[in-house]
Formats: C-alpha cells, structure tokens, sequence
C-alpha cells in the first residue's frame, strides 16, 4: 500500500519511468546503495522526527548525520526521532521505505543541503525494496511546499 500511493504520488509529476523495484532489502543506506548501484552518500535517506504535534521529514545525503545544534536553531527544539512503531501510523511509510512522496496531512518535508553536492539521488519509494531515482530539481518538484534547509553535518566535521 505504502508502495503504490508513493508510486501515485510520483505519477502526478510522471516520474514513474524512474522508479526501481529491487528484489532485495534497500530498507538501510548500505543496503540502499548496493541495490542501486552508487555510492552511500547519493542515497536520499528520509529522517523522521517529531516537532510539536507535526511530523518533520529531513531528506539528506546518505552520509550525513543531523547536527543537534542546527537542527535546534532551525525548529526550536531537539531532535526527537519517531519511533518505529509511530512511523507506518503518522507517516503513511514504515521504516525502511520512509520518504517525502504520498505523506500523510501533518507532515513537512525538509531537503537538507548535504544533498546539494550532488546532481542525481536516490530517495526510497515508500517500501523496504525501492528506489527513485530524481535529480535534485525533480526530487524538489514532487516534494510540493518543501524547504531547503542545512540541519545535518557531512562526515569529517
């Protein structure tokens, strides 16, 4: 279910053609990337977390952590992440296929910049199996009413 209405989503903006179906795990970055067949950091993970009574979708490269002091000075609170168990519920996605398509009312999606240094990536497609893969304008353009925003720390720093 949670497949085919991120699927429905990505049909509106008819980048369905871009969508990849695995027979293995892609539920994990690692596991994410071996499917595809690219790097870590070019999978686009989607971090949930919760603000107030609101979902907060952070989609970012797949080698950045989020920065407890950015992400603080952007929402105004510590970064809580959902548990597991609240994603399916509040976000319309269970982990491991979490991504900003087809989301629930209540959620706001945020691009975090980490993804900037790159032209092509690899968000999840709403399952544990699935990829998308969309350049960062059409990753913009079929987020409708996101934000960019520089909430994460790329490794090193």
């Amino acid at each position: 279910m949670s497949f085919s209405r991120a699927k429905n989503h990505l049909e509106s903006f008819g980048l369905t053609e871009r969508i990849m179906e695995f027979d293995t795990s892609s539920a994990t970055v690692d596991l994410a990337a071996e499917a595809v067949g690219c790097e870590p950091a070019h999978i686009a993970k989607t971090l949930s977390f919760a603000v107030d009574d609101r979902v907060v979708l952070v989609v970012c490269a797949g080698d950045a952590r989020v920065s407890n002091p950015k992400f603080k000075a952007v929402f105004h609170t510590k970064p809580k992440m959902l548990k597991a168990e609240e994603a399916e519920e509040r976000i319309g996605h269970a982990v491991g296929g979490v991504c900003p398509f087809g989301v629930n009312e209540g959620c706001d999606v945020y691009l975090d910049t980490s993804m900037r240094r790159f032209e092509v990536m690899y968000p999840a497609c709403g399952s544990a199996n699935s990829a998308v893969r969309l350049t960062l304008e059409e990753l913009e353009q079929a987020t409708p009413g996101s934000t960019w925003v520089d909430v994460c720390k790329l490794p090193g720093e």
